[in-house]
């Protein structure tokens, strides 16, 4: 029997102890989606004939060698899954793919079965999970509160237990936004450390392709094997992953003043804590400026990136505006007002702003903040979804402007049983270093 969440260790036990296969998780699976029917998670799961070759190639792979063997996953529908429509939530936009996007076909190549393709906010321009056509995503723990954005559908279906792990995107916060609200562990990597080849973009230059699980050792296994340099993305590089971690860790920690949790005093207690219990651990904690770190935040909407998305949506918003839903249209059409003259300014400010957060992480191994600073209703978010999205990414707007790696870990619950959690940050290249500083800090995040 598949418990309601599980691993990938949890799927490797089963598969050994021969009490379950491929096939017959697939059913429980089935069922469960079926369960939660009037949660829109997927957009496209696959049919008994489209998955068909995926659980035939199985016979064809030994458990040895793959380590994803039969093992469920979840695809954000801006990443494509060859032979399955793409939508990016946009009817209009949807075209279908001949082969699969990079990561992707790594993680098939170890293994793993693809289920579907996930719901998410349009175009991926949102942190709220309630900006697509095909429905909001509810809460996996609370339904009348938000999931999460843009990444809704991959959160939401891992926490419901439909899937071991699954695939996001992250440019603003959406690799970090919906773990933090669903109890997961959410990996933004460093810039061009995964392919973003067969990825449908938000800010081309600026996206990552991220990663959700229950735990960490399963974020470090996932990382591993999707790494690498890819001669069909653009924007890959190759990175030399540090893995340096002294024996007391020093975690620069905002000023008190620059903490920001909108007036929800339960999220500030609730930090705090976490603060708090860090003390008994092998780390010291230091207080940093994060000015710069919020200065750089104010670009990424504000700023000239935006004609990122405008490249992106350009077709449909001139040719079939009424598809698109309202908001995402007039955050994209903010493109128009920006010239390049504007870009570089906007360069140039950025650029100094990267210098000043080079003095700052220089001086720490790893900065700790919340990952946001208050949940959202879905209500409220329908009430006011430009404030709520804007402070939604108070603490992660900045990360791929600034080329940062990220890592988002669950660490409590509000008192109404929605998830909370905290994001450990360093420089690029740090995605090990932060796992590995996770693990030492895992009393505190469980």
């Amino acid at each position: 029997m598949l418990p309601e969440k599980f691993s990938i260790a949890t799927l490797q036990h089963l598969y050994a102890s021969g009490s379950e296969t491929p096939a017959s998780v697939m059913q429980q699976i089935r069922l469960r989606i079926e369960r939660d029917a009037d949660n829109p998670i997927w957009i496209h799961t696959l049919t008994d004939e489209e998955l068909a070759p995926y659980l035939d190639a199985l016979s064809q792979k030994a458990c040895s060698t793959h380590p994803l063997w039969g093992i469920p996953f979840a695809i954000k529908d801006n990443i494509d899954l060859a032979g399955i429509p793409t939508t990016a939530a946009c009817p209009a936009f949807a075209y279908t793919p001949k082969r699969h996007a990079t990561v992707v076909e790594a993680l098939i190549n170890a293994g793993a079965i693809p289920v579907g393709k996930t719901n998410l906010d349009q175009f991926a321009t949102g942190l709220v999970g309630t900006r697509s056509p095909y429905g909001e995503v509810k809460n996996a723990y609370v339904p009348d509160y938000i999931s999460g954005g843009s990444s809704s559908g991959s959160a939401v279906a891992i926490a419901r237990g439909h899937v071991a792990f699954a695939l996001g995107t992250d440019t603003a916060g959406s690799g970090r936004v919906p773990a933090a609200l669903n109890h997961l562990v959410g990996v933004k990597p460093s810039r061009g450390l995964l392919s973003t080849a067969g990825v449908v973009p938000a800010c081309r230059s600026l996206d990552c392709v991220s990663l959700f699980s229950h735990d960490l050792t399963d974020a470090t296994l996932l990382l591993q094997l999707t790494q690498g340099f890819d001669a069909a993305d653009i924007y890959s590089r190759h990175i030399s992953l540090t893995h340096k971690l002294p024996d007391m860790p020093l975690i620069g920690v905002p000023r008190a003043n620059q903490l920001e949790f909108f007036g929800n005093h339960e999220a500030q207690q609730l930090f705090g804590k976490t603060i708090a219990s860090m003390h008994a651990k092998h780390v010291t904690l230091v207080e940093i400026d994060f000015a710069p770190f919020l200065e750089a935040a104010q670009l990424l909407y504000q700023g000239p990136w935006v004609a990122e998305r405008w490249l992106v949506a350009r077709d449909v918003m001139e040719q079939h505006p009424e598809s698109m839903l309202q908001v995402t249209r007039s955050i994209i059409a903010k493109a128009k007002h920006f010239s390049a003259a504007d870009s570089f300014s906007a360069q140039y400010q950025l650029a100094a702003l990267r210098r000043s957060a080079e003095t700052i992480l220089a001086h720490v191994d790893a900065i700790i903040t919340p990952t946001i600073g208050s949940p959202y209703t879905r209500a409220e978010i329908a009430a006011e979804p430009i404030r709520c999205n804007t402070e939604l990414g108070y603490y992660t707007n900045f990360m791929n402007l600034l080329d940062l790696a990220a890592l988002a870990l669950p660490t409590s619950h509000f008192a109404n049983g929605l998830p909370n959690g905290i994001t450990l940050f360093a420089d690029h290249g740090t995605d090990n270093t932060l796992l590995a500083l996770a693990e030492q800090l895992s009393g505190d995040i469980r």
